[in-house]
């Protein structure tokens, strides 16, 4: 695998420091795969490219607001970044931390509560505390700040609008340590356009972490396996899924969480014999008062060319950084759906119509 097939440059002026205002008013990227065409608009017209026969799954993690400036017992003070979707214990956080921390160490809040060091892996601390995951979380929204990515370090925005401006409007499940940020483009104007049009939504839980933003490792590539993230999916919305595809709905995934939660999912809808074979479609008759128990899972999966989706049609995705897995997502969905073009000669043609890239940038939807 090249990495040199997914760079490119990035004029400074095309990197979005803050969102568009409102956010529906960021741009749209059109690319359809099968009459090779290019075409531009808002994401308020969204609904327009979208067929009558297609329904959307979205991401309803929210991101916790998981930097956190602590005191040491020495009465310095230190920052914390909390990998609060890596937490598998009531009472045990991995950190990463600004300077130096050693086993035994207590750190703390503003408000008093304590935590200790217990152990380290190179920049990685875990540390002990005694008060409970749900206190942590609220801590973190009491003393925290958003854990944006480097690139918006010099983002014009204050502390409390970061809070509203880098979280979607449907936020809900506690976790992330990044946003889901396809879906930051949403509004309650689209959603209405696209409840006009009879295009339905349901909701799938990926807690991003911050591994999206780190470089491929010779390991990634070796292993064909990237970092751990938690998801989940209700009984209820498997259910859909199967429904909706069953009817030979488009299944429109709003953002590489979702494909990543969708596409390792099916693995298990497929092997759980309790639950019936997605592409049986006459199952659904026999088992019309079931519904099966929530899938709670972790994924590695690092979807990559070539690659055959199972669930996911048609994609709706912000531009990514050069050479890193979320390209080569995208990549791999453009070269499944037979696109004559790549993904770099898209991306280029964006820049040169002064689309704006990254977290806070313009959105783009693959049909």
């Amino acid at each position: 695998m090249d990495l040199n097939a997914y760079d490119y440059y990035l004029p400074e002026s095309n990197l979005a420091l803050s969102p568009a205002t409102p956010r529906d008013l960021s741009k749209l990227f059109i690319y359809n795969t099968a009459e090779d065409s290019i075409s531009f608009d808002r994401f308020y017209n969204l609904d327009k490219y979208l067929p009558t026969n297609s329904f959307l799954v979205l991401n309803n993690t929210k991101v916790l607001p998981a930097r956190a400036t602590l005191k040491k017992e020495s009465g310095g003070k230190i920052v914390l970044l909390f990998l609060v979707n890596e937490i598998e214990r009531i009472d045990e956080v991995k950190v990463m931390a600004d300077r130096r921390l050693e086993v035994g160490n207590k750190v703390f809040f503003e408000s008093g509560e304590s935590l200790e060091v217990i152990s380290q892996d190179e920049n990685l601390f875990v540390l002990k505390y005694g008060f409970g995951k749900d206190s942590l979380f609220s801590l973190l929204q009491k003393y925290g700040a958003m854990p944006i990515p480097p690139y918006l370090k010099k983002s014009p925005l204050k502390k409390d609008e970061l809070m509203e401006k880098y979280q979607t409007i449907f936020a809900k499940e506690d976790g992330s340590s990044a946003a889901p940020t396809a879906s930051l483009h949403f509004t309650k104007r689209v959603f209405d356009k696209l409840d006009k049009k009879g295009i339905d939504r349901y909701f799938v839980t990926l807690h991003v972490g911050l591994g999206t933003f780190a470089p491929l490792t010779d390991e990634n590539m070796r292993t064909k396996r990237l970092h751990e993230e938690y998801y989940e999916v209700n009984g209820e919305t498997i259910l859909a899924i199967q429904r909706q595809k069953s009817a030979e709905k488009k299944l429109v995934a709003v953002g590489t969480t979702v494909v990543r939660t969708l596409e390792s999912a099916f693995k298990n809808f497929i092997t759980r014999k309790s639950l019936p074979d997605l592409k049986e479609a006459g199952s659904l008759s026999k088992v019309k008062n079931f519904c099966p128990p929530p899938l709670i899972s972790k994924t590695d999966l690092f979807i990559l060319p070539p690659y055959d989706f199972k669930l996911v049609d048609i994609m709706l995705t912000n531009f990514h950084l050069p050479k890193s897995s979320l390209m080569m997502l995208v990549e791999a969905f453009l070269q499944y759906k037979g696109a004559k073009r790549k993904l770099v000669e898209l991306y280029k043609e964006a820049i040169k119509n002064n689309f704006r890239f990254y977290s806070f940038g313009d959105a783009m939807v693959i049909v």
